[in-house]
């Protein structure tokens, strides 16, 4: 039976005035200091030239942001790793003589509990079925296809990982990509046009508003997961059309595109609302689950199994392999027809290098195992796992009193720390207990929603969580995160 959870609201965990105040103070002390320090102690930087009557390549504000405000906290980020990413990772040691313009190896490395890759299954390995069926890739069809889906590129491998796919999400057709980003990038405009109607949601991925952008359609937006908003924007797009003024033109068709799990909120898609409203109103449905396939569901697949919907009344679903199958590349499935179609029009399948053989074959490994094909439970176990490490992590969290987004059963764990500073300063001291997390900033953030974000794995030990939870507290006490202490949230 499927457990219920609640997803936190933003209203109740609204940060108080004396919050808002110091962020919004702290991020303008930044920007000045960085103004002040441009004007005092200028630095040499290569400047365009010959450039008359062109644009700059680059703005001035972008400049200083980066040079005076992202470089004091540069650290905190594009860590270099040299281990495989499982549920402890090894980092390679940087400093800085000279205030953050430039990071230099120690030639040291520190070994820390992983909090932040998503390896959500714990698939990350070097040893075992994944790992020799990728070597075995290797020596039968070496490292690369070196050709597109279209010319040279598609090998047994291709068509029996899509095959899976196809089975495993019970669908008619899937087709690969070679990255998980150019699978939305590229696919949408085969599948949108000039007189189309987009309904995204406010929290969706970069990849879906650029593949937008590119389609030309017309792009309306609706507040993050909130279906009334939805179906008001449904009904005002019936009502009125694309809007002329003497004729009512109707819309060639309204497609909702919406996300499995949001990646930095935390949240899961209310598919079963949302399926009502695209029948009701006989709009189409694209459902993104990059963070939720293999990751959420009793047998892994995905948000639709999650939420005990049929497959089928999503008319589009795509996914990515980066994250539970410690893979790479992407993939869309639904009916014959679309998938031909995408086959046939994608610059992605016309255009785009395909997954490399290995690949390929770690995440067909992955797809067998999830489906009890290799005569094991061993999937079965990795996904109650992966359950069981989330619920405890975010309960835990919730009794120290920090702020969490989020679905009680999503992976994706945002503590929110409000301010630059205080988010590159927790990155920095839970580093120096060995664990390492991703910190997350304006731009990529709304100024007030900086926060830590956590990726959990089916490969941490309670042993690694608890560890990582009483330096998070102490971490929280120390830096005055506690927003929520004693409250009933």
């Amino acid at each position: 039976m499927q457990l219920k959870s609640k997803t936190t609201s933003r209203d109740d965990k609204y940060p108080s005035f004396l919050t808002f105040l110091t962020t919004y103070l702290g991020f303008y002390i930044l920007i000045i200091v960085g103004l002040l320090s441009s004007f005092l102690f200028p630095r040499k930087f290569k400047k365009e030239v010959n450039r008359h009557g062109y644009p700059p390549l680059s703005y001035n504000f972008f400049q200083l942001y980066s040079r005076y405000v992202m470089r004091r906290v540069q650290d905190g980020h594009s860590f270099v790793v040299c281990s495989l990413p499982g549920a402890e990772i090894v980092l390679k040691d940087r400093e800085t003589l000279d205030d953050g313009w430039t990071l230099n190896f120690t030639g040291t490395t520190t070994k820390c509990i992983n909090l932040g890759s998503y390896n959500y299954l714990g698939f990350a390995q070097n040893e075992g079925a994944c790992s020799e069926a990728a070597i075995q890739a290797i020596k039968t069809y070496g490292i690369s296809t070196c050709s597109t889906r279209t010319q040279f590129g598609t090998c047994a491998l291709h068509l029996e990982l899509e095959k899976l796919t196809a089975e495993f999400l019970g669908v008619e057709d899937a087709i690969t990509f070679g990255m998980g980003f150019a699978t939305n990038v590229l696919s949408l405009p085969v599948i949108l046009s000039k007189g189309c109607l987009v309904l995204s949601d406010s929290k969706n991925h970069s990849s879906l508003i650029l593949g937008i952008k590119l389609s030309g359609a017309t792009v309306r937006v609706f507040d993050h997961n909130d279906v009334d908003h939805l179906e008001a924007r449904l009904q005002e797009a019936i009502v009125y059309g694309q809007g002329a003024k003497n004729d009512y033109i109707p819309w060639k068709k309204i497609l909702i595109i919406v996300e499995g799990i949001y990646s930095m909120e935390g949240t899961i898609v209310r598919l079963k609302e949302i399926i009502a409203l695209k029948k009701k109103y006989k709009a189409y449905l694209y459902l993104d689950e990059a963070h939720s396939i293999g990751a959420m569901g009793k047998t892994g697949r995905g948000v639709v199994e999650y939420c005990g919907c049929d497959p089928r009344d999503v008319d589009i679903l795509m996914g990515t392999f980066t994250k539970s199958f410690a893979a790479a590349g992407g993939y869309i499935a639904g009916n014959k027809d679309i998938i031909s179609c995408l086959r046939k029009h994608s610059f992605a399948s016309k255009y785009a290098t395909a997954i490399s053989p290995p690949v390929c074959a770690q995440i067909i490994s992955v797809l067998k195992i999830l489906m009890g094909r290799d005569g094991t439970d061993i999937g079965c176990q990795r996904i109650e796992a992966l359950a069981r490490n989330t619920r405890y992590f975010r309960t835990q969290l919730n009794q120290i009193g920090v702020v969490v987004y989020g679905h009680d059963d999503s992976p994706v764990v945002p503590i929110l720390t409000y301010s630059h500073s205080k988010t590159l300063a927790t990155v920095r001291k839970l580093l120096k207990h060995k664990i390492a997390i991703v910190g997350v900033v304006y731009p990529v953030t709304p100024l007030m929603q900086a926060r830590i974000r956590i990726c959990l794995s089916a490969d941490h030990t309670k042993e690694q969580l608890d560890y990582a939870l009483k330096h998070i507290e102490e971490v929280s006490q120390e830096l005055g995160l506690i927003y929520c202490k004693n409250k009933n949230i």
